[in-house]
């Protein structure tokens, strides 16, 4: 029988991007995925560390695991931002971890692995400047990924921007692009094996290719734009996304491609950090709160109907209450539909951990302000959800509602659409497969998701047949608006979808 692993990954889509290629590698070097991590040979964990939180969640675990090694012939590794930054001080405080590899030493894994089943422990942290760090196997026959239909594509990785508050450029390294070539390449893979909607992934993905291509396009890479709009013309690739993009790299060229780009999904996910001047020179990003609201106007006079959602710190070494509330202004000013915000969490190397860098924010008054930010940003999500009832989309189906398990909901789905909100619906009979696109109308809003039905013009029609559990995993809004099931004999579209 294949030797089998887990993967646990903490952190951001690059993360979890990673952890994908790397079981890639695994099902090449002949391992496949274990149900449990009990079942497991192999367990590696993918580390984060933006906060001090997620670097004391490793140490918690690691330490937990030395029941899981005791007694069987099993390999532990650790992997990601934490093991660049700590390398072999993870092997010297853990003794049962086996080997340790950086953030631009992916490949080496499965070579990794072979060392530490001959008795080698090791960590590979070596930063690499090289394009062929992205060079890695086509996806593997029995390898599906984490969501049907829907893949990441990392096109550059590292940043050079320096915020005070980050640690990415010392974990990730300084900028590097990819030749557009392989990333038109891989694309195009993708697509033939029946991605629909692919995501762009980079630390400053809007800044791709920014050095090379100032400089005659060495290399082979291209303005963000151009790039998007040769993405744009592959068959078969419905939906374009992109994340984490800086505000700084916003040139008329990308704010066009979202007028004129169908298949550019209308969402930005643009971080503010502060609304405050002061914080925001503090923090190094390099624009003003009024810079910031400007943008956000040229993004919705390009596409009117574009969801914005950002990244918020609050309690920032020196961030008075007065800062604070300019946060608050420019949050409700630019509409976000959602947002992720932290504590000010100090990280070893950056600027804003050293002392003498500004008045400490006493922790109590820090949990206060994200409390009324979050509180804030709820409200805005639910208006958004609330605006959005009664609106036709089109879902990319991901599989099983989070609500299914609830009373009555046995049968939900879920997917996401356009905006990057999700969308739970009652399965339609026979129910669309995970990475099938489906169109829904909102019917109804909640604080975290939107509720949706099949678009029929009376209703949502019920197909003949269809499973007596079928009217229970609907919600009060949908039974309202749902017609009595159709007569035998009845036109339908094959696939359940609406006609």
């Amino acid at each position: 029988m294949a030797r089998r692993y887990r993967i646990r990954t903490y952190g951001c889509q690059m993360n979890l991007h990673d952890s994908e290629k790397v079981a890639n590698l695994l099902h090449h070097a002949g391992y496949r995925e274990a149900a449990e991590e009990a079942e497991a040979d192999l367990l590696l964990i993918n580390t984060c560390s933006i906060r001090d939180k997620a670097e004391q969640k490793l140490y918690g675990d690691l330490g937990a695991l030395r029941g899981w090694k005791a007694g069987a012939e099993r390999i532990l590794g650790v992997g990601g931002c934490v093991a660049q930054q700590q390398g072999d001080a993870l092997l010297r405080r853990f003794p049962h971890l086996d080997f340790v590899f950086g953030t631009h030493n992916l490949r080496l894994v499965p070579a990794m692995l072979e060392a530490a089943r001959a008795g080698r422990r090791q960590a590979r942290i070596r930063e690499s400047r090289s394009p062929a760090r992205f060079d890695l196997p086509a996806p593997h026959a029995d390898f599906a990924g984490s969501t049907p239909g829907r893949a990441w594509l990392t096109v550059m990785e590292g940043c050079d921007m320096f915020c005070s508050f980050c640690i990415v450029p010392r974990t990730r390294g300084r900028e590097i692009s990819r030749p557009a070539g392989a990333v038109l390449d891989e694309a195009r893979g993708l697509a033939a094996r029946g991605v629909r909607e692919v995501t762009l992934l980079g630390q400053t993905v809007n800044a791709y290719g920014r050095h090379a291509w100032r400089r005659a396009r060495a290399g082979g890479e291209m303005p963000f734009a151009e790039l998007l709009r040769a993405l744009a013309k592959i068959p078969g690739l419905a939906r374009l996304r992109y994340t984490s993009p800086h505000p700084l790299f916003f040139d008329e060229g990308l704010i066009r491609a979202h007028a004129e780009l169908p298949a550019l999904c209308p969402h930005v996910h643009l971080p503010l950090q502060s609304g405050s001047d002061r914080v925001l020179r503090a923090m190094r990003r390099r624009y003003t709160a009024r810079e910031f609201l400007a943008l956000v106007r040229r993004l919705r006079a390009a596409r009117p109907d574009l969801a914005l959602t950002t990244d918020l710190i609050v309690g920032f070494p020196g961030e008075t209450r007065a800062d604070f509330q300019a946060t608050l202004a420019v949050v409700r000013e630019a509409g976000f539909t959602d947002g992720y915000s932290f504590k000010f969490s100090p990280r070893p190397g950056t600027a804003a951990a050293a002392a003498g860098f500004g008045e400490p924010v006493a922790p109590q008054e820090a949990q206060a302000r994200l409390a009324e930010l979050q509180e804030l940003l709820r409200s805005l999500t639910l208006a958004a959800h609330r605006s959005r009832v009664g609106q036709d989309t089109e879902v990319l189906v991901e599989g099983a509602s989070a609500r299914a398990g609830a009373p009555g909901r046995s049968r939900q789905l879920r997917g996401r659409d356009p905006y990057h909100r999700v969308v739970n619906f009652a399965a339609p009979h026979p129910p669309p497969a995970p990475g099938d696109l489906l169109p829904l109308r909102i019917a109804e809003a909640t604080p975290h998701s939107l509720i949706g039905v099949l678009p029929e013009p009376a209703g949502l029609r019920i197909v003949p047949g269809a499973p007596e559990d079928w009217r229970g995993a609907l919600t009060p809004a949908q039974r309202a608006i749902t017609l009595p099931p159709q007569p035998a004999g009845a036109a339908r579209a094959g696939s359940g979808a609406p006609q």
